[in-house]
């Protein structure tokens, strides 16, 4: 009996090829970003079909309504589909919480220690979440929220991390959530090694980190104050570290 947050629509449609909405964001992938008033439109395309969008996703400005739209010609000869199949699903979860001021999702590994510490290890592809994550999942009493994808939400001085649905190569993911303890950048090195970080680096790095919506003025300036609260309330260090189980106990250690 509860409202959603997000009400969606979807259906088989016939795409057309060209569109005259105005494009606000190329992502170089699968997706484009187009604006018309007051709604949004994503369209899908792949070489794997053609020219035609395979997908269409149209919302309203702030992201609790929408249609979905798939092009029936590409889809007829396979079985059940997903409709808000990857990255839709992401695109909308990104862009409605900012809109909404709920919260930043980040490219990292979040755990929840056995003491109910929640620790996250941030870094860009190679930096080593999938490592840090497997290391921890094999500790009695941790619960592994991700090793790809979080949420950060900065609220009354505290800072609390969510699990999400879009693991990483450990496929390891949690929807629960824990006040964050402690932020650690990674990177590889030959001992275990903590380096403090001002604020401005950290925020610098966690930007890095993030999944900001360039298109969007107002979802920049969110983001980096939702970031600049996070560098405020939560001790930001770098984690030079070896792929090694007693790295666990390191920053346990040094997190005490």
């Amino acid at each position: 009996d509860a409202t959603p947050d997000v009400t969606i629509r979807v259906g088989w449609g016939q795409l057309l090829e060209a569109c005259d909405d105005e494009q606000v964001f190329d992502s170089g992938a699968l997706w484009r970003l187009y604006r018309r008033r007051d709604s949004w439109r994503f369209r899908f395309t792949t070489p794997k079909f053609g020219s035609v969008p395979y997908r269409d996703a149209c919302f309203d400005a702030d992201f609790t309504a929408g249609d979905v739209r798939l092009h029936r010609p590409y889809f007829e000869a396979r079985g059940p589909v997903d409709p808000l199949e990857y990255p839709l699903s992401e695109l909308l979860f990104i862009n409605h919480l900012h809109v909404h001021r709920k919260g930043v999702e980040i490219h990292g590994c979040g755990v929840i220690d056995r003491s109910g510490a929640g620790y996250l290890f941030a870094g860009e592809s190679g930096a080593g979440k999938t490592t840090m994550a497997n290391l921890w999942a094999s500790q009695p009493g941790v619960t592994v929220l991700s090793d790809d994808r979080l949420v950060l939400r900065a609220d009354g001085g505290q800072v609390w991390m969510y699990g999400t649905p879009w693991h990483g190569d450990a496929r390891l993911a949690s929807p629960a959530r824990v006040r964050l303890a402690g932020l650690f950048f990674l990177r590889a090195h030959q001992e275990h090694q903590l380096r403090p970080l001002e604020r401005p680096q950290a925020a610098a790095r966690l930007f890095a980190c993030s999944f900001p919506p360039f298109y969007s003025a107002s979802g920049l300036d969110f983001t980096l104050a939702a970031l600049d609260a996070v560098t405020a309330a939560v001790p930001c260090r770098q984690l030079g570290f070896v792929a090694d189980p007693t790295v666990v106990e390191f920053v346990r250690q040094q997190a005490a």
